[in-house]
Order: C-alpha cells, then sequence, then structure tokens
C-alpha cells in the first residue's frame, strides 16, 4: 500500500500537508506542519508545542515530563531524530502530530532510513486533532482521539495513519473526518475501537480506500461500527488481523 502521508491536494508534488512553502530538515524529505518549522530539541520537564516545529534528523527531544501540542500547532518528528516523553501526550484542537518514522513508510523521498525509537510514557489524548500520524512508537498507556480532521473533503488533503505500533492500553478513535484513515500493522494489548469516522480517499482499486484496518495484532476486542467507508482491508495487501478477544461490527470479518 503506498504511504498515506499528510498531502495538500493542491501542492501534491511538494509532498507537503497545505499549499504552503514549508522549511524542514532538507535530510527528512517532505515537511508535515502548515509552514515554515523551527527545530525543537533538548531537554525539557513538560513542554508545550507553538507554532510549526520539529525535531531534525540525527537530533533528540527529550520531555520528562507532559508533552501538549497547543491548538492549531504542529510538531513534525516523522524524522530519524528521537523523541522520548516521560509522560503523557495531549493534541488539542486543530494541531497536528506525528511522532516516529519506520522503513515502512516509503515513498519518495522518504525520511526514513530506518526505524526511529519514539516513546510516550503515558497516554496520547487528542481532541479534535487536525490529524496523527504515529508511526513505529511504543506507546505505554491509550491512544485516544475523538473528533476532528479538516472533514470530508480534498482540500485540505488530510490522513490519520496509525502503523507499527507498540500500544500497551487501549485505541479508541472515533469521530474524525479527512481524506484516509487507517490501522495497520500494529501491537496492542488493550481493545481497539474504531467508530463513525470518514475518509473520501479513492484507492488502487476505484473504491473508497479508508477505515483500513489490517495486520493488526490486538489482545483485547476489536470493535469498529458507524464508519464510512465499513472497516476493511482495501488496497492494503495486509492479512487478517490476530485477536485474542473478539471481533465486532464492521471488524467481525477481518
Amino acid at each position: 500500500m503506498k504511504l498515506r502521508l499528510l498531502i495538500g491536494a493542491c501542492v501534491v508534488l511538494s509532498f507537503g500537508i497545505w499549499a504552503a512553502t514549508a522549511v524542514s530538515d532538507p535530510i527528512v524529505g517532505p515537511p508535515i506542519c502548515p509552514g515554515a518549522e523551527s527545530p525543537v530539541v533538548g531537554t525539557y520537564g513538560n513542554l508545550v508545542i507553538t507554532g510549526n516545529r520539529y525535531v531534525p534528523s540525527g537530533r533528540t527531544l527529550n520531555v520528562i515530563g507532559s508533552l501538549s501540542i497547543a491548538p492549531g500547532a504542529c510538531l513534525d518528528a516523522f524524522t530519524m531524530g528521537t523523541v522520548h516523553v516521560g509522560g503523557g501526550v495531549v493534541v488539542n484542537q486543530g494541531a497536528i502530530l506525528a511522532l516516529g518514522c519506520t522503513l515502512a513508510s516509503t515513498f519518495p523521498p522518504t525520511p526514513c532510513t530506518g526505524t526511529t525509537n519514539d516513546t510516550v510514557g503515558a497516554n496520547i489524548f487528542a481532541d479534535r486533532p487536525m490529524t496523527m500520524y504515529l508511526d513505529g512508537d511504543t506507546i505505554r498507556g491509550d491512544v485516544t482521539s475523538i473528533g476532528g480532521g479538516p472533514g470530508p473533503t480534498f482540500d485540505p488533503y488530510v490522513n490519520f495513519p496509525i502503523k507499527d505500533n507498540v500500544i500497551y492500553g487501549n485505541v479508541l478513535v472515533e469521530g474524525w473526518q479527512g481524506a484516509w484513515f487507517g490501522f495497520i500493522r500494529n501491537w496492542t494489548r488493550g481493545y481497539v475501537a474504531l467508530k463513525n469516522n470518514v475518509g473520501v480517499t479513492i484507492g488502487d482499486l476505484g473504491t473508497l480506500d479508508s477505515t483500513e484496518v489490517a495486520t493488526n495484532t490486538i489482545l483485547g476486542n476489536l470493535i469498529c461500527a458507524g464508519n464510512s467507508p465499513a472497516a476493511q482491508f482495501g488496497d492494503s495487501g495486509g492479512t487478517t488481523n490476530l485477536v485474542g478477544g473478539q471481533k465486532f461490527g464492521e471488524c467481525a470479518s477481518l
């Protein structure tokens, strides 16, 4: 499956999320944030991200306590940098969190020349975020996202991928609307509930391509309901989800 990065529909060739000129670490490929990004590195107690910030390749951001992404702000750690958060992460309304990089994230030019080791010591909670991009992270708590996204639109073209993570808690993604959402190749100790999410992307098969749920290992239940399109393998090339509990709703056959 081609990577569903955050791509502005009117500037697809620039691989950015918005129709804006964004400046980021030139080594790490396409920018994530909707404008010029400034670096953030070093060690902090608690940290609030305002504006557009990024973690450069080869550098480390260490937050001993909690990390918060302010309303409308953006943290671009979809790089070969390293991020460690000892506490939890809060993503506020209209904000963007892009965390982690793996070799499975393949698109030209790719920033992922290996797999990062980004960690979160507690929960990730997103309240009406623009999006999150969680890729190859270790999260020692829940991942919860309620609402958000730009709406069922291609302008801007915004995706919400959760891929290749180790999640020690539960996962709930409910009510997000954008171009594409997927939950792929994750290991989750708790339950996974994916509800009332909307994606409008047309995939390689010529059909609605969002809500791809594939190749996950979930020790609890897998619950999918009210999504548009309904949860599916789509063109992900993925395999059946291994679920220790039960599969409910749209994911019963996945």
